[in-house]
């Protein structure tokens, strides 16, 4: 009997071993993902240098750890319509899907339309074996609850920060979209205080320090945010899994607390130098695109302008303490991966899922085709690459992060994907890349960003092109020079050939932009600082 029970007992421990390291080696096959995304940050990191004087130190760390993307952009410059495209896998003239959509009934259709038979990227980790874990803001929501951003794409979901906000808060972000996420500053927006009546809404566009007291439960919302993914990271996970923290700033308004201010010498702040000029070869529908999508009866350029210089510099002021208020929250969420057992088999991805302008082009939000609003910080970092910490220059779009992470997580090859993946780049950044990147301004309005250049074609057939090479600022529009006739041509292929109606249309008749072009026209009042 004995001499049974003993080759049965080494039997048994010779398959759990077994199964062990089969778990291991999946375990190895399919790492975690950290997938960070911060809201309306721009290149004013340390890495990308887009301000000298902003001080990012974790951002900058991940950079030098990770592969940098120093010329990504965003399918489209505004947060829901961007994170819709990253996260489904589609470009926004394939789905319709531009802008934020009201008609509830017309989403769902739309969705279940589009959506047939595809998977959402973090319902494609889930349904492979993850464990998905979501805090913040990943998809946008607004006043409607899409069907793809209910808590079935989760196991676990950070409570909304709503629940934490004290009413006088909320007042003061009514009516405003998501903005009753975010703390006004303490008396309320400087613009609305400033111009009282004359601003119907839109007032967001304002900034400043916070104490304890200002905020619920004396945090922001990224401070909860970023101890969800520490306690997420501290845990023990059975199965890989997919954590995606959603950071909300430096979204506008822009507070944040009152040391984050403090980091800064507001005196010394360098502000953005905007040419008086800076209009004159512009495009009109590319003129409309700057006025319509900030203070709706003013035009942002013109309300910020209105209250002097020095508010430019505190809007510069503040956005620069929001981005140090994020990259403090970020640091905190990389240290707990690095102190965490599953450091060395977890890829990170940061986005931010488009720019954000402070003056160039008369702009002072993102919601249109040019460098400020589409250009985002966007970083990779795979615990095997022997090239982490290489920049990569070649144009890369937001939509190539879905494919990525289908090959660098060993997944199902989803064909319904608009993006290229950049396993080749991570590996070597300097590999031949063929693809521009293809961004839309609401329907059919369009740039192609090549290493070199920008091409801009507007509905109306009317251009613009911008030399990277030499005009960095874009301030000089070459559309109209024959010498770069055949550089126009190239980018032109690219153009999308058909594009999908928005939402809820069944014709195009015209949008905002198209009616404040006729309005113009018809009493010739052009703005004269777009003129």
């Amino acid at each position: 009997m004995v001499k049974l029970i003993y080759p049965m007992l080494l039997m048994v421990l010779v398959l759990a071993v077994s199964c062990n390291s089969d778990k291991s080696v999946k375990q190895k096959q399919q790492p975690n993902v950290l997938f960070i995304a911060i809201d309306d940050l721009n290149d004013w990191t340390g890495s990308l240098g887009g301000n000298k004087q902003v001080i990012t130190p974790n951002l900058d760390k991940l950079a030098s750890l990770g592969t940098q993307f120093t010329n990504a952009h965003a399918s489209m410059a505004v947060c829901v319509a961007s994170r819709n495209s990253l996260l489904s896998g589609l470009h926004p003239t394939t789905t319709g899907w531009y802008s934020l959509v009201n008609d509830h009934d017309a989403m769902v259709a739309s969705y279940e339309n589009v959506m047939e038979n595809k998977q959402m990227l973090p319902e494609l980790f889930k349904n492979n074996g993850y464990s998905t874990y979501c805090a913040g803001k990943i998809f946008h929501k607004g006043a409607t609850d899409y069907p793809f951003l209910m808590h079935a794409l989760w196991d676990d979901v950070l409570p909304e920060y709503k629940e934490k906000l004290r009413p006088i808060d909320y007042e003061r972000g009514e009516g405003y979209g998501g903005y009753k996420f975010y703390p006004f500053p303490k008396e309320g927006s400087q613009l609305k205080r400033f111009y009282g009546d004359k601003l119907k809404d839109n007032h967001s566009l304002c900034g400043g320090p916070l104490d304890e007291a200002d905020m619920p439960e004396g945090k922001m919302y990224d401070e909860f945010i970023a101890e969800y993914a520490i306690d997420k990271l501290q845990e023990d996970h059975t199965k890989p899994f997919f954590l995606s923290v959603g950071f909300v700033r430096p979204h506008v308004p822009y507070t944040a607390p009152r040391k984050y201010f403090e980091m800064y010498d507001r005196d010394k702040l360098k502000v953005p130098e905007i040419p008086v000029d800076e209009m004159t070869d512009i495009p009109l529908i590319g003129k409309s695109i700057a006025y319509n999508y900030g203070v709706s009866n003013m035009g942002d350029y013109q309300a910020v302008k209105g209250m002097g210089d020095d508010y430019l510099r505190h809007l510069v002021h503040s956005y620069l303490a929001c981005v140090s208020f994020v990259d403090d929250q970020l640091g905190r969420v990389l240290k707990a991966l690095e102190n965490s057992k599953y450091a060395d088999n977890t890829i990170i991805v940061l986005w931010s899922d488009h720019g954000q302008s402070f003056g160039e082009k008369m702009n002072f939000r993102k919601m249109s085709l040019w460098e400020e609003s589409t250009r985002v910080p966007f970083y990779i970092l795979t615990p095997d690459s022997k090239t982490n910490g290489e920049d990569c220059s070649k144009p890369v779009s937001l939509l190539d992060i879905y494919p990525t992470l289908v090959d660098l997580c060993n997944l199902p090859q989803q064909e319904h994907l608009e993006g290229n993946s950049l396993k080749k780049l991570i590996e070597n950044p300097e590999t031949d890349w063929p693809y521009p990147v293809v961004s839309s301004w609401r329907y059919k309005n369009y740039a192609i960003r090549s290493q070199d250049y920008r091409y801009i074609q507007y509905r109306d057939g009317s251009e613009e092109l911008y030399d990277h090479t030499k005009d960095p600022g874009e301030h000089i529009n070459l559309a109209s020079n024959e010498a770069y006739k055949s550089i126009i041509e190239d980018h032109k292929k690219w153009i999308p050939k058909n594009a999908a109606l928005p939402v809820g249309k069944t014709k195009w008749d015209g949008d905002e932009i198209d009616h404040k072009i006729d309005e113009w026209k018809k009493n010739d009042s052009i703005p004269y600082w777009l003129d």
